[in-house]
């Protein structure tokens, strides 16, 4: 397929946000008129022709070598999931894409890996950020976001279509860069999987904030995160975000988890004892820090919950 275009724009956004500077190089006089660095001085810091380095970023890698991918890498200071995506690109230019199929659905044995872990909220996803299954404790903690009835439900298009997302993800710019580049990243891995361009392409339409963000061609391999949630019944809660690859499904496993003694944990095992008491969370008309004024205290919350 025809990536073009993308290669092009992805290749001259790493290169016009490098700096001289950072790229190591003296700088003399301040008339420079480009933005970032000029081909000529990627080409050198990569050590092929200028106009061999032209070409590629003009969106031509076919028959471009590994080692040669691997010195504009150095060159352009792309990390670990840049340098991927630069594969990616370079892979399907010569036409070596497969396409990548995530099970549609969760195997029963990773299902009751999920209800197992009682202690720690989890969902399984594709990469597409559909969540296929969730346990109960993670049902708890998305507040009514997450319920057998919504799922599967695609973590993107709440982001970015569902006001709710700004409540419940309290640092929502910094996770839905995450999210964006997230998308990107497997844009790049899987160009023929259909659903996720007309997921990219509803998204693009709909939502400035997503445009914007799918421009600036920004990838991002999703490993571990701090995560800041607003949840009806324990206020607002820190967690550490882990995503555990299932790689013959091709699906992830996402967790949350808090060190053992700290405010976080006593707040999810609260939820939890709370979870199994009710079928249902409350309306989340006291979403914060503080519960009808007070701040969260385990021991006194079931005076104040409704």
């Amino acid at each position: 397929m025809d990536n073009r275009a993308e290669v092009k724009d992805f290749l001259t956004s790493r290169r016009n946000r490098l700096t001289p500077e950072l790229a190591g190089l003296s700088v003399y006089g301040s008339n420079r008129r480009v933005q970032g660095l000029r081909r000529t001085e990627v080409a050198a810091l990569a050590g092929v022709s200028v106009e061999y380095y032209t070409r590629m970023e003009r969106g031509n890698l076919a028959g471009v070598s590994g080692a040669v991918l691997d010195a504009v890498a150095r060159a352009l200071h792309l990390d670990e999931a840049e340098r991927g995506h630069l594969f990616d690109l370079a892979r399907t230019a010569a036409g070596g894409t497969t396409r990548r199929t995530p099970r549609p659905t969760v195997r029963p044995s990773i299902g009751r890996i999920l209800d197992g872990m009682t202690g720690v909220p989890a969902y399984v996803r594709n990469a597409r950020m559909d969540v296929l299954a969730a346990n109960s404790l993670c049902m708890a903690l998305y507040g009514g976001i997450l319920t057998p009835q919504t799922l599967p439900l695609n973590l993107a298009r709440f982001m970015f279509l569902d006001q709710h997302a700004h409540e419940f993800f309290l640092d929502w710019d910094a996770v839905a860069d995450d999210f964006v580049a997230t998308l990107r990243t497997e844009s790049g891995r899987s160009p023929l999987d259909r659903k996720l361009s007309d997921l990219v392409g509803e998204l693009a339409t709909r939502s400035d904030e997503f445009r914007v963000r799918w421009a600036r061609h920004n990838v991002r391999l999703h490993r571990t995160t701090v995560k800041r949630l607003r949840n009806p019944v324990i206020g607002d809660i820190e967690l550490t975000c882990d995503a555990l690859d299932l790689t013959g499904d091709n699906l992830a496993m996402i967790t949350y988890t808090a060190e053992a003694g700290s405010p976080a944990q006593e707040q999810l095992e609260f939820l939890a004892s709370w979870s199994t008491d009710h079928t249902a969370l409350p309306p989340a008309r006291s979403l914060g820090s503080e519960i009808d004024g007070e701040p969260f205290d385990a021991v006194a919350a079931d005076r104040v919950l409704p």
